[in-house]
């Protein structure tokens, strides 16, 4: 028997501001580490880059209009840090915070609650060659004054804030394996990196709770992490599946809902990883309203045998292979996406109950899931069964998870519409619309009508 999610359950999509604004060298916005990173040659597929996008900038209204006909009740977005302060430290570009006013008054006029992402990979590229970005711990300060610029200029409409969007991403791809801008490829920067990050986190959310708790918003913090399950019973398989978790997700999370990093961490990784100091973990710890989650896919995870090969990549260790020392694998019987990603549902459901277990029931949301189809023409775009049949299978699981005692609130698809997708530029597609990148129209896909009619049905009764 099908089951609805519940009453006040929040459903909506997510896009990212270098994904698909456009406008990239207009209306005052500086550059960005991903403008110099798509200038650099061999970086991104096809030489892609993010100088137009979807043309969000310019054709908002007509974007938002296509998510009150989808019955989206939420939009998660991302500021760009570089449209509000061009040099990402000096003298606010109105410019921008005019645009930002516009979106959000539009989202409004039309019923869709604004969901807004503080920071989505798009750092000033002045603070990455003065300052050497995340790597520098003044950046706190400065991600400090460009937050509390956010929260005085859209705090009174914007009752829902993200802080930071996929730190692991962040720092391991952007600063331990290349394959993000920065593009830099180290094995102790982004131990350095994810620290300052995870101190700006907390600085914005200590700003917005001491300065702003008049504006009666919540304010979190998007972590991602892929589910592992241990590829045998065998104790030392267990103990790697649930070391991949900690290097992955417990990095970021336990400062925050346990007071420090994990134990396993300090003892592997040792002097390259930094320190909190007492009144850091104080203001670190404690400092989210809710968990945001951003989730893909799953894998297999064992301990290494002298036979395995072990491999840094997007989807795998990470560059911190030394460190982690878990053999990653796929179980043959996986569908993947185009992005290769294994299709795991349940993983999706585990992963839930992981986090409500090891964080004592903390409210959850769902701010990213989805999956990249090959869509090599208008009819395989439109008509994308397999991208409803994930929705699908992960919806259900995720209301099992529910079921379970999960305290999981919302689901955001990734993605609104086809975007820009970072390194693989836009031979991804992850949208539930189509866009036609040289007239840049949007058509909704089979997977945005399923879903907006499954909301409209009892809160999306699978």
């Amino acid at each position: 028997m099908s089951k609805a999610f519940p009453e006040n359950f929040v459903w909506g999509s997510a896009t990212a501001s270098y994904q698909i604004e456009g406008a990239a060298k207009e209306y005052g916005r500086g550059m960005s580490i991903w403008d110099a990173f798509c200038d650099t040659p061999g970086k991104v597929e096809s030489g892609h880059n993010g100088d137009v996008a979807c043309d969000h900038y310019h054709r908002f209204e007509e974007d938002v209009k296509m998510m009150k006909e989808l019955g989206l009740q939420a939009y998660r977005f991302s500021i760009a840090w570089s449209r509000i302060q061009p040099d990402g430290k000096g003298e606010v570009n109105q410019q921008g915070i005019d645009f930002y006013n516009r979106l959000i008054d539009c989202l409004l006029e039309h019923g869709i609650e604004p969901w807004v992402t503080l920071y989505h990979w798009d750092l000033p590229l002045a603070l990455q060659i003065e300052h050497d970005g995340w790597l520098n711990k003044e950046i706190v300060g400065h991600f400090e004054k460009y937050s509390r610029i956010c929260f005085e200029n859209f705090g009174d409409r914007v009752k829902n804030w993200i802080t930071l969007n996929e730190p692991w991403c962040a720092a391991v791809l952007g600063y331990g394996i290349g394959a993000h801008a920065p593009g830099r490829i180290s094995q102790s920067e982004p131990y350095i990196s994810a620290h300052n990050l995870i101190l700006s986190h907390a600085r914005a959310y200590r700003v917005y709770k001491n300065e702003f708790a008049h504006q009666n918003g919540t304010i979190g913090i998007t972590n991602n992490c892929d589910f592992r399950y241990p590829l045998t019973d065998k104790p030392e398989d267990v103990a790697a599946a649930e070391r991949s978790m900690e290097f992955f997700l417990a990095w970021f999370a336990d400062p925050i809902w346990k007071g420090d990093y994990p134990e396993v961490m300090k003892e592997r990784v040792g002097e390259r990883l930094p320190k909190f100091t007492e009144a850091e973990k104080a203001e670190v710890f404690g400092s989210s309203d809710f968990f945001g989650l951003n989730h893909y896919t799953s894998m297999m995870a064992s301990e290494p045998n002298e036979n395995d090969t072990l491999v840094s990549d997007i989807a795998g260790n990470g560059g911190m292979i030394d460190d982690q020392q878990v053999f990653l694998s796929n179980d043959p019987s996986w569908n993947k996406t185009h992005m290769q990603w294994n299709i795991v549902p349940e993983g999706c459901r585990d992963l839930l109950k992981w986090i409500d277990a090891r964080y004592d029931h903390p409210i959850i949301y769902i701010t990213e899931n989805g999956c990249a189809c090959d869509e090599p023409d208008t009819d395989a775009a439109l008509n994308d069964v397999m991208r409803k049949e994930f929705y699908e299978s992960y919806l259900r699981e995720s209301r099992n998870a529910i079921e379970a005692g999960v305290d999981l609130r919302g689901y955001f698809a990734w993605s609104l519409m086809d975007n820009f997708e970072w390194s693989f530029g836009y031979n991804r597609r992850f949208g539930m619309c189509r866009v036609d990148y040289e007239t840049l129209e949007r058509t909704p896909k089979l997977s945005a009508r399923w879903l907006s009619d499954s909301i409209a049905q009892n809160g999306a009764n699978i």
